[in-house]
């Protein structure tokens, strides 16, 4: 699976908006090439609401554990929610190297944030049913807020 296959599919979701900060954009730099996936009616970014999932296509001063930007390594990173990434991942100890595998995500697992490393074969059809939970979950949440 590609990241453009995620990020096609992504796009398709209503109501989603796709943020992919670039070379020369007001983010900051070190999110230059990463996307960033936000359940927005208004096509706005949310105030006080994270993404519900990201590509990081580089490692982060904090977060080194996956390798990425080594040899096209990049990382998809979903919110499932706690019980159901321990029921994705089990108990550990888990290798965040590794590739095409669902693990918790090395710095926000606990909060319930699984990753998958160039995610492949093994792992495509859950990544995108996640995403589109993820997003359905956002969706809802929000909805309810208002």
């Amino acid at each position: 699976m590609s990241m453009q296959q995620i990020l096609d599919t992504v796009k398709t979701f209503d109501h989603v908006l796709v943020l992919s900060p670039e070379h020369g954009s007001t983010f900051p730099e070190i999110s230059w090439g990463d996307h960033y996936f936000y359940f927005s009616p208004d096509g706005e970014i949310p105030q006080r609401t994270q993404p519900f999932a990201t590509v990081v296509t580089k490692d982060y001063p904090d977060d080194t554990a996956s390798r990425l930007g080594v040899d096209g390594r990049w990382r998809v990173n979903i919110h499932v929610g706690r019980d159901r990434a321990v029921t994705l991942t089990g108990t550990g100890p888990w290798a965040h190297t590794i590739t095409d595998v669902i693990v918790p995500h090395p710095l926000y697992g606990m909060a319930g944030w699984v990753s998958v490393v160039n995610p492949a074969e093994l792992t495509s059809a859950s990544v995108l049913d996640l995403l589109r939970g993820a997003f359905d979950d956002q969706r809802r949440r929000l909805e309810r807020q208002h």
